[in-house]
């Protein structure tokens, strides 16, 4: 789950990092109120969490609480990359002398956190990143061990951090990794890290994303999640505890198990196909749950066809398939369906499902193939 910038700068505050004075307006008026309290210079900056934001307009700078009114308006009434601002971050204006790029993730290929840093900072990070990467410093952070002094003088020294602000960098690397580790963070950055005219560092703009399996520990980052930012599909599978990732292909799938997901995924690659979802609902699904699914793989207007793969173990054919009918029954779906069910309750479910017009696999690569073939249109009876 992503943060806005308003909501991450409010955790690295409590960590003493220090950012911007600033709050957030919904409305003109805030926005003129707060720029007020500032001085007048500002920046209102859109919270939505896409990037390039200041390249499409949406953080301007204000030179006095009337401007900042202005600009909030005009601000509030865009839609960035298709997301609408609702609201804005109004912070005081900080005189930039040097940028710097900091930022903790989750390393999938290294199987644990780097620290990673630039001394050059700032909207075009990507492209320092994809044509100079030897000013990209990485640091390998042992979870046990954490993130130690000696680590962060090594990355002090890469970047050519002035030796006056050592003490200070130091102080907020520690806080960063305290901020990653004790929200379950897999992301942490601020981009930029700046050298302020008076020689001060501050976080200008931050992000952050919470590890969505550890959210149960975190209820009150669960309450921030902005559901403008993703598919109103996957508001609805959270409602039943299904998960659920939109793709871009033509086949709906549902499964029961994570990796059994990602074989079927694959093996519909495997014969040429292309994967409309990963939809998981879980183990010991009831038929209530199996006939959500169903709506929301449906409600995708892609799907030319949907592979229910089902390895009964917990979850039982059975109630699966009943889930199918239930689910059928109310949508009353336009397109073909290919079933494979195995392990407990399998014959029932079969039995449940003789007269509903599916097409039947006994194995996963019949399933796939078969699946394939009717977005291909090269068959148009499948043998049951």
């Amino acid at each position: 789950m992503k943060l806005h910038e308003y909501q991450s700068k409010q955790i690295f505050a409590k960590f003493g990092i220090p950012i911007p004075r600033g709050r957030v307006a919904r409305v003109a008026g805030e926005a003129k109120q707060i720029a007020e309290e500032l001085g007048g210079r500002v920046v209102v900056k859109s919270q939505v969490l896409v990037g390039g934001r200041g390249k499409a307009g949406g953080i301007r700078l204000a030179k006095s609480a009337d401007e900042a009114s202005q600009l909030t308006n005009q601000i509030l009434n865009m839609k960035i990359k298709g997301l609408p601002v609702r609201l804005v971050l109004v912070e005081e204006a900080v005189n930039i002398t040097k940028e710097i790029y900091l930022g903790i993730i989750n390393d999938r290929h290294a199987h644990h956190p780097v620290l990673i840093a630039s001394g050059s900072g700032g909207i075009d990070i990507e492209d320092v990143a994809r044509m100079s990467p030897e000013r990209i410093i990485r640091i390998d952070i042992d979870p046990m061990l954490g993130l130690m002094d000696y680590q962060i003088r090594e990355l002090m020294i890469g970047i050519d951090l002035p030796r006056e602000h050592w003490r200070e960098f130091l102080t907020i690397c520690r806080a960063l990794w305290m901020v990653f580790r004790d929200n379950d963070a897999t992301l942490a950055e601020i981009n930029p890290l700046v050298i302020s005219g008076d020689g001060r560092l501050t976080a200008l703009d931050g992000k952050m994303a919470i590890d969505d399996n550890a959210l149960f520990r975190h209820p009150d980052l669960a309450d921030k999640r902005d559901h403008d930012a993703e598919a109103p599909a996957e508001t609805e599978a959270r409602k039943y505890g299904l998960i659920y990732v939109k793709m871009d292909g033509e086949i709906g799938c549902m499964v029961n198990g994570a990796g059994l997901g990602m074989a079927t995924n694959d093996v519909i690659k495997l014969h040429g196909g292309e994967p409309a979802n990963f939809l998981d609902i879980g183990g010991g699904a009831s038929s209530e749950r199996v006939a959500a699914a169903m709506r929301i793989i449906l409600s995708d207007p892609n799907v030319r066809v949907v592979l229910i793969n089902i390895f009964g173990g917990i979850t039982r054919c059975d109630e699966v398939a009943r889930g199918l009918l239930a689910a059928m029954e109310e949508v009353k779906p336009q397109v073909p369906m290919v079933v494979r069910l195995v392990g407990t309750n399998a014959d029932e479910g079969m039995e449940l499902l003789k007269n509903a017009e599916m097409v039947t696999a006994t194995t996963l690569m019949d399933a796939a193939r078969k699946a394939v073939a009717v977005v291909r249109e090269e068959a148009n009876e499948y043998p049951n």
